[in-house]
């Protein structure tokens, strides 16, 4: 977590094939087992290993009595507003769920952590490799020629782009540039 964009390339992501609710017991057993596998096999440095969603929804229960004389203690659904059981994340299709960034040579080993991480969820979950550098939104070879333009910022774990529009005051000599670097969403590379 502590390294800087530059250090993880790679980046592959643990993708939800269904709409469901994901416990946060079985958010926390998948990132224990994909980090162990990860820290056995690829190194305890080389990797960031990232939960994407976050169980901001109260699950509620209305406990009922099942004993002898039940019926007169309770009231069936009248005040039927439960106690909270617990919390999940409401999670999409296509959302991602976790998601490594690391080197290139340790690209079979992050795919397999996050396989075994599947097993703690309920549903259909995909292992998907992504085409952007690290945890950036920029594609891997846009992002290298970006960097040797200059345009590209280090801002941790992410990359700022650096466009043509602003204040020239507020700019370094470096990052002065004459044409934008994308023009809707679309990459231009100054050749």
């Amino acid at each position: 977590k502590r390294l800087d964009v530059d250090t993880f390339p790679y980046c592959v992501h643990l993708v939800s094939w269904e709409k469901e609710n994901v416990s946060s017991e079985a958010l926390e057993a998948a990132r224990i087992a994909a980090n162990k596998y990860m820290t056995k096999f690829a190194g305890k440095e080389a990797f960031h290993l990232r939960v994407r969603v976050h169980p901001f929804h109260v699950l509620r229960t209305n406990k009922m009595l099942s004993c002898a004389g039940a019926d007169r203690l309770q009231t069936g659904m009248r005040g039927a507003f439960g106690k909270p059981q617990g919390v999940c994340a409401r999670v999409q299709i296509g959302q991602i769920l976790l998601s490594i960034r690391c080197r290139d040579q340790h690209a079979n080993v992050a795919a397999e952590a996050l396989r075994r991480a599947k097993f703690k969820f309920p549903g259909r979950q995909k292992v998907v490799a992504s085409r952007n550098w690290g945890f950036t939104q920029y594609a891997r070879d846009d992002y290298v020629q970006w960097k040797k333009e200059g345009r590209l910022v280090n801002c941790g774990v992410h990359a700022q782009l650096l466009g043509c529009r602003g204040p020239l005051a507020d700019r370094e000599a470096g990052h002065l540039f004459a044409t934008p670097a994308r023009d809707c969403q679309v990459p231009l590379h100054a050749e």
